[in-house]
């Protein structure tokens, strides 16, 4: 996949960037540049699990939702530059700390690299010891079909997004018109790849595709549309979490008032009722305060980037 770098087109946007001398639409050039790398609870329980999802936090995004909880980094380009050596040592490090899987956050502007990595760290070339924990992908998913192709000797889990749709919504919020008919044929790849998703003993899962969507405020009929979708396309097949963790930030209601406060209880029941009407019964609901700001990690301090100090 080296040669994409040259004129980049991993994404829906196909903006064509030489990455190697200037950034893409992502906001990311060749450069691997990461924020954060550690134990993250915050996750599906069959990902986080009791000890944690080994979670790599990737600066950039395709898609820049104007919503973006994760900002910080996907819009503004927090981060360090990492090689993808020092990517393969990261993932280890995970292991060795006791993360159930290794968690690819908005990875899809580093997939070439994200994959050299993976492969170096399994065969065992990276500090003696090989990978053996899961390969999780959690992305927004604006990837193309070509870009999960490619990942289907390196992903164990996905974990892909299924924001609208509606094309006016993901156009408002996104830039993205396009957006459904993009990530409903990624996950489409993804569920061809991965089969039937897979659990161990401790009801972890192993193998498998775990669609996310994130009721937003006011979009409940949406919201409806994206579930009925998932349920008359792929029923069992994949497992889905209905999450109620929108989260308004800073300065959002300047330009989008609708967007400035929480999902409701009452929209979040509805939406959840709807689902279980319709017959859905792989699924995740939230319950309690999943609507907080504590639920976004620090990525200032560039946690895990760093190798640790030689003993």
């Amino acid at each position: 996949m080296d040669d994409v770098m040259h004129e980049c087109r991993l994404c829906a946007r196909r903006c064509g960037a030489d990455r190697y001398a200037a950034d893409g639409f992502c906001g990311a050039d060749a450069d691997i540049k990461a924020a954060r790398a550690a134990l993250h609870m915050w996750e599906e329980p069959c990902i986080s699990g009791q000890e944690g999802s080994g979670a790599v936090f990737f600066s950039g995004c395709p898609l820049h939702c104007v919503f973006c909880q994760n900002r910080e980094i996907s819009n503004e380009g927090i981060g360090q530059t990492i090689s993808v050596h020092r990517l393969s040592e990261i993932f280890l490090e995970l292991q060795e700390k006791g993360a159930n899987n290794i968690n690819l956050v908005t990875p899809t502007q580093f997939v070439p690299q994200i994959i050299k990595a993976v492969s170096c760290a399994r065969e065992g070339s990276v500090l003696h010891k090989p990978l053996v924990i899961p390969i999780v992908y959690n992305t927004g998913t604006y990837e193309t079909q070509e870009t999960v192709r490619c990942l289907a000797q390196t992903v164990d889990i996905w974990l892909p997004d299924l924001k609208y749709r509606d094309p006016e919504l993901s156009k408002k919020y996104s830039g993205a018109a396009d957006y459904f008919d993009t990530a409903s044929a990624a996950i489409g790849e993804m569920v061809r790849i991965a089969g039937a998703p897979v659990f161990d003993g401790r009801g972890l899962m192993k193998s498998g595709v775990l669609v996310r969507h994130m009721i937003l405020p006011g979009c409940t009929e949406d919201s409806k549309n994206v579930l009925r979708y998932l349920c008359e396309t792929y029923g069992r097949k994949i497992w889905i979490s209905i999450m109620n963790q929108y989260t308004p930030m800073t300065g959002i209601g300047v330009k989008y008032p609708e967007l400035a406060r929480r999902v409701t209880k009452r929209e979040y029941e509805k939406v959840v009722n709807y689902a279980i009407g319709i017959g859905i019964e792989n699924a995740y609901i939230q319950e309690g305060p999943t609507a907080k700001e504590s639920f976004i990690p620090s990525f200032n301090g560039g946690e895990g980037l760093l190798p640790p100090p030689r003993q």
